[in-house]
């Protein structure tokens, strides 16, 4: 009995479909046997291991039931066992299998909606793995699509032989789409989903800004000019900071254009919005004041470890700083990556001013000194009465004005008030209950233990229990950075560990 049935028209539908859905042939064909095989298993069995095959060539079907040699049958429906397989095949081994032809099958109406649905869903599958193939590596570029539908304020894009997501929050404030408009976006993220790959689109994105200046701007598309970063207020402002390697070139010229011809171009397709071209600077100092651009910068104070600069401008120039509603400070915040805190020029001096009233003051007060003299001592940047206690009596006296008996008195009057401060805060801290096993630890000063204990940090497993965030707010950011408030945690916890109860950390700290 011939085990095969004829179906050359199989493969006539298997090329309609690979042409018609741009799928490989052999891909429908692996669906179409798949099908066959699923009805085979409905008919002779759903355990039994039953498998089709569609020639190539001349679309014979055949459908066969496979049957493995093992050494220990675990299922009866596809294995048989090495002794069986002696007797009835000897001239097979473990690991191979037997193939028995089945009777083909007629497929009837419900087999034949079965196969239909297998074959559907794998066309399926193909399709999306084919557009997640097709769209994975695309990230990063503009296409081109037409508006196909309209989900709850959200745009079905099509993209050819995809379909995209442009949700409502990427688009730009005020502008609509109708179905069938042509829209141009930034292509941001391509996920595969459960329901198929998800291609999502942008219009609000800074790279969709950067991309647009690559197609108007030639030498950027080249590689003469980078954009080094974008920041994007959509559809109001923009910053974009560029940098060239040809020093014949001007990056922020070539990005305008003749007559303002190529940023143009670029405004129009954003509806309208304004972007800052600036230079782009190694030097962050430089670059914050170039982003603040169109408002003049007068002075620059970094704080690299807290990655906050503090911008002083002319008093007429604030408004112009900050812009409407903080626009300009938060874009160019956003363009440099530094928390830009912004001054005028009268608050600064102000600032100033108070800062050398409180630092007189404590000296007046702490040494017993009269204002000039406080005042000499701010002026030459003391900062605190520890700082005068150790610095060398020479340099104190090199201070003008200053002899060095002047600078011996005052060295010792600084140190009288640091050890009799100490002493009333010992007292403080043996009052507050703070444990001797903490003022052990080497960097912990007693106006240290005081803030501690005030806060109910009293035992070593207080100060353990701690993180060094909280540590540093109890002690105060400017006495301790974060390295050191992680030792002396550590330090608190090593009982916990090996039972010490003395730990020392003998890192130098400054004291209070």
């Amino acid at each position: 009995m011939d085990t095969a049935i004829a179906r050359p028209e199989l493969l006539l539908v298997a090329d309609a479909v690979a042409r018609e859905k741009n799928i490989d042939r052999e891909e429908v064909l692996e669906a179409m046997e798949q099908a066959i095989q699923k009805a085979g298993r409905a008919k002779y069995g759903h355990e039994k291991d039953i498998r089709a095959t569609i020639d190539r060539k001349s679309g014979d079907v055949r459908l066969s039931r496979w049957t493995e040699i093992v050494d220990a049958v675990e299922n009866e429906e596809t294995q048989m066992g090495r002794a069986d397989a002696a007797k009835l095949f000897p001239d097979k081994s473990v690991g191979e299998f037997v193939i028995d032809p089945l009777p083909p099958i007629d497929f009837g109406r419900i087999a034949a909606q079965t196969a239909k649905q297998v074959i559907v869903q794998r066309v399926r599958e193909y399709e999306r793995k084919r557009q997640y193939d097709e769209f994975k590596d695309r990230v990063g570029e503009i296409i081109n699509g037409v508006v196909k539908r309209t989900e709850y304020g959200n745009l079905m894009v099509e993209l050819g032989r995809a379909e995209a997501l442009l949700r409502r929050d990427e688009l730009i404030a005020r502008e609509s789409f109708r179905n069938g408009d042509r829209v141009r976006a930034y292509i941001y993220d391509v996920r595969e989903e459960p329901r198929g790959p998800q291609i999502f689109l942008s219009r609000t994105h800074p790279g969709f800004l950067a991309k647009l200046f690559a197609q108007e701007v030639p030498e950027i598309y080249d590689g003469i000019i980078e954009i080094k970063a974008v920041s994007r207020d959509p559809g109001s402002r923009a910053k974009m900071a560029v940098i060239s390697r040809d020093s014949s070139i001007d990056p922020v010229g070539a990005c305008v254009g003749m007559r303002g011809s190529r940023v143009q171009a670029v405004v129009q397709e954003l509806q309208g919005e304004k972007i800052d071209i600036i230079p782009w600077s190694s030097q962050a100092a430089t670059f914050i004041v170039n982003s603040l651009a169109p408002a003049e910068v007068s002075k620059v104070v970094l704080d690299e470890e807290a990655g906050r600069v503090e911008v002083v401008v002319p008093d007429e120039q604030l408004s112009l700083a900050i812009g409407r509603r903080g626009q300009n400070v938060r874009l160019a915040s956003q363009l440099t990556r530094w928390d830009i805190d912004i001054l005028t020029e009268a608050e600064e001096s102000e600032r100033r001013q108070e800062e050398f009233r409180r630092r007189s003051s404590l000296f007046v007060e702490a040494l017993d000194v009269d204002d000039m003299i406080a005042g000499l001592l701010v002026t030459e940047d003391f900062t605190s009465v520890e700082q005068l206690a150790f610095t060398p009596i020479d340099e104190v006296a090199a201070i003008e004005g200053f002899d060095e008996s002047i600078a011996e008195e005052l060295v010792r009057r600084a140190e009288a008030f640091l050890t009799q401060r100490d002493t009333e805060m010992n007292d403080r801290r043996v009052e507050l209950g703070v444990a001797d096993e903490i003022a052990g630890i080497e960097v912990l000063t007693p106006v240290m233990l005081v803030a501690l204990g005030e806060k109910g940090v009293k035992t070593l497993d207080d100060l353990g229990d701690l993180a060094s965030d909280e540590l540093i707010e109890i002690i105060g950011a400017d006495k301790m950075d974060e390295a050191t408030a992680n030792d002396v945690i550590m330090a608190a916890r090593a009982h916990w560990f090996d039972g010490e109860q003395e730990p020392v950390v003998t890192e130098e700290a400054g004291h209070d």
